[in-house]
């Protein structure tokens, strides 16, 4: 029985309410009326229901399309600006005793090189990070409980916030690893984690089972209560994920809906990121194996449905999508991008040799980060490079109220301008300083209160000329 309010995955993320809901849509995608209502509701910047949103993504019809599209531009404008956060992410381990038919993780796999980082490999990496510029990273692992360990985690968090060098420093760790116990999630609150992520992989119960044969992943309700335990154990900040092209899409995009509104109903704070990755190939994974992939029109369909009916979550995307993917999505709702990434267990301060590759999946944007940068510029986006939120205290519930209202711009243009100044000065090509002196000259005339403007002009006067560094609102 469907109950948002539930703590069991079988009833927040209920398969007959998902039937009930894809056929309701199937029925209404071309009720011009029921979709013009649908559509006036989600312009009062409220957000959908997960059926509604439904109604949206199965319309054919490609006028109330371009009306979505437009309203998606327009909603992530409205909450974020033309501000695009920059992170990277560092697999720290790709050891794992889990059965996932489609990671080359997987325990099976006998050819792909096992490696795990040490705390002087971390060490390196994350130099070459800060060396790169990037503040924030995304810390990736599989599920090995003898190497992979709690202790191992909190160790390497402890290591990467304590590396300074040069100008560099990263400010904000997500960290996205196995689910785990309240009792682990209270320790990496307490380590200082950003946002945990976790992605479902699939909603679809009976295609999980059969995704995650063995290992601990297979068990369907714990992977998906998951988040309910780190809310428990007090990380507000939490990211979700579907892994499209692995179950029907509309299924998926129901079931994410539904798990941000359980969020919502049983901890008064939503998802604060939604990532939309897609199956890519891997070292002995064939997406061509699976039969439901998604072209990109669908793709950017979907980014657009999520961006209305939850407009005030953080969307990420990653680079196994290519530049141009990117880039059009990044118009309809994305306000995270990936750059200069490595997919492989380090990777960043040397290449890893042929013959020890040992990637997650395929990078389909190899760019570096300063031309990303330089790219999201020519477009009139401001990188950000700002952590302040989280800093301070601005997470779950504050960040969110802060978000719905409107008011987090006032203190993200301002911090976003003096993190893309830091990178600019200690990071940036001549071209992409050239570029990005103009965009920062033109954008901080749009600080609304004179005060902090005349503020943010200051701090920008002494990151340039006094060598200051890390101000923020």
């Amino acid at each position: 029985m469907y109950d948002v309010n539930s703590k069991c995955a079988d009833d927040f993320i209920n398969h007959e309410e998902i039937l009930e809901t894809l056929a309701y849509a199937d029925e209404n995608k071309e009720n011009i009326e029921l979709i013009d209502s649908i559509i006036e509701k989600a312009k009062k910047r409220k957000g959908l229901t997960h059926r509604e949103a439904s109604v949206l993504l199965a319309c054919p019809i490609e006028e109330k399309n371009q009306e979505i599209y437009k309203l998606a531009e327009q909603i992530k404008k409205d909450f974020y600006g033309n501000r695009i956060v920059m992170f990277a992410p560092l697999y720290l381990s790709n050891y794992c005793i889990n059965g996932c038919t489609y990671c080359p993780y997987h325990a099976k796999n006998k050819h792909i090189p096992r490696k795990q980082l040490s705390q002087e490999d971390i060490r390196r990496e994350v130099i070459a990070l800060q060396d790169m510029g990037h503040k924030r990273l995304a810390l990736e692992a599989g599920e090995d409980p003898v190497r992979n360990t709690m202790d191992y985690y909190l160790k390497s968090i402890e290591t990467i916030y304590s590396i300074k060098h040069k100008n560099g420093a990263i400010r904000r760790v997500n960290i996205n690893i196995a689910a785990t116990t309240v009792d682990n999630y209270r320790l990496l609150k307490e380590a200082g984690i950003g946002t945990y992520i976790l992605f479902q992989e699939t909603y679809h119960k009976e295609s999980y089972l059969e995704l995650h044969p063995t290992g601990p992943k297979h068990d369907y309700n714990y992977h998906t209560e998951a988040m309910d335990r780190a809310m428990e154990g007090g990380i507000d900040d939490v990211g979700l994920g579907v892994l499209f092209g692995l179950d029907k899409y509309r299924y998926e995009f129901a079931g994410l809906l539904m798990h941000a509104e359980h969020l919502e109903a049983a901890f008064g704070v939503g998802p604060h990121t939604i990532s939309v990755p897609r199956l890519k190939h891997a070292d002995d994974i064939n997406p061509e194996d699976f039969d439901n992939g998604i072209d990109d029109d669908t793709f950017a369909k979907i980014v657009a449905c999520i961006r209305i009916a939850v407009p005030y979550t953080g969307m990420i995307i990653s680079t196994r999508e290519n530049q141009k993917t990117r880039e059009r999505v990044l118009h309809l709702g994305i306000s995270q991008i990936s750059g200069g990434s490595r997919t492989s267990v380090g990777g960043y301060c040397e290449p890893e040799p042929e013959d020890e590759k040992s990637e997650q999946f395929d990078v389909s944007d190899n760019r570096t980060l300063d031309e990303v940068v330089r790219w999201l510029m020519e477009m009139d986006y401001i990188p950000s490079f700002c952590t302040a939120c989280y800093r301070e205290g601005r997470t779950g519930d504050r960040f969110m109220s802060l978000c719905k209202s409107g008011q987090i711009q006032n203190c993200c243009h301002p911090n976003a301008l003096m993190t893309l100044k830091e990178y600019l000065m200690d990071y940036a090509s001549p071209e992409t300083k050239a570029i990005g002196d103009k965009l920062i000259d033109r954008e901080v005339l749009n600080v609304p209160n004179e005060k902090a403007r005349a503020v943010v002009l200051e701090n920008l006067r002494l990151i340039e000329q006094d060598n200051r560094r890390d101000f923020r609102f």
